[in-house]
């Protein structure tokens, strides 16, 4: 392993799941840390930097969504939750809360390994040579480093709405499918993408209910309007 090897760290009270898991993902190129419990990973987080944490959903104490919820208000770290509970409105309440993506289990380990790259992948550590920074009201986003500026106070943002205002800077004031604005390799759906969007809205839009910037056009997706 490099200095390139992501950190990988799993959250997940079945110890004998979370160490196949170790397993797995350490013989698949990632450096892998394991916790039993949110507060043990709380510990590990307050000295440790990880490039993307994998929590399961059904843990006694703090659950996988009251623990996103919480790093949200300090912190972008991709997140990936793993739940028993398939139900669509359990997914969406995963990502409501801020994850990245949501796998149910049980699960294929290696689409495992291709959720985490395709999340990892949507945090480029390079500029994105095809987008110019983006302005729009008091707001600027640069694409290559992927931050939200309103003034001079940074806004926070979560990976995947990163992801998706780097896909509206690299096509401004033209409608975009909802499809095309997340990788389609994360396995996300158009309900995912409305989920995303609709928390976008909420930090860049004076009235969320009537956009002026990041607007729905019916039949065809997403159209950002730039100054």
């Amino acid at each position: 392993m490099t200095d390139a090897t992501p950190d990988i760290l799993v959250v997940d009270d079945d110890k004998r799941l979370a160490q196949l898991i170790r397993r797995y993902l350490g013989d698949n190129g990632f450096r892998v840390t394991v916790a039993s419990s949110a507060e043990e990973a709380k510990g590990l987080l307050s000295t440790l930097a990880f490039d993307l944490l994998v929590l399961d959903v059904m843990m006694p104490g703090l659950s996988g969504v009251e623990m996103t919820r919480e790093l949200r208000r300090t912190s972008d770290v991709p997140i990936l939750l793993l739940t028993a509970m398939s139900e669509p409105e359990n997914r969406i309440s995963g990502l409501e809360s801020g994850a990245d993506d949501y796998l149910t289990k049980p699960f294929e380990p290696r689409e495992l390994v291709l959720r985490l790259n395709s999340i990892l992948r949507r945090r480029p550590k390079t500029p994105d040579a095809a987008a110019t920074e983006m302005r729009f009201g008091p707001f600027r986003f640069d694409p290559g480093r992927g931050e939200l500026w309103r003034g001079e106070e940074p806004v926070r943002l979560a990976s995947a709405e990163v992801s998706l205002l780097r896909a509206f800077a690299r096509r401004p004031n033209e409608a975009i499918e909802r499809l095309g604005l997340i990788d389609g390799a994360a396995g996300l759906g158009p309900r995912t993408v409305d989920v995303q969007i609709t928390r976008l809205r909420r930090k860049i839009e004076a009235d969320p209910k009537f956009p002026r910037h990041l607007q729905t056009v019916r039949g065809k997706g997403y159209l950002f309007r730039t100054d």
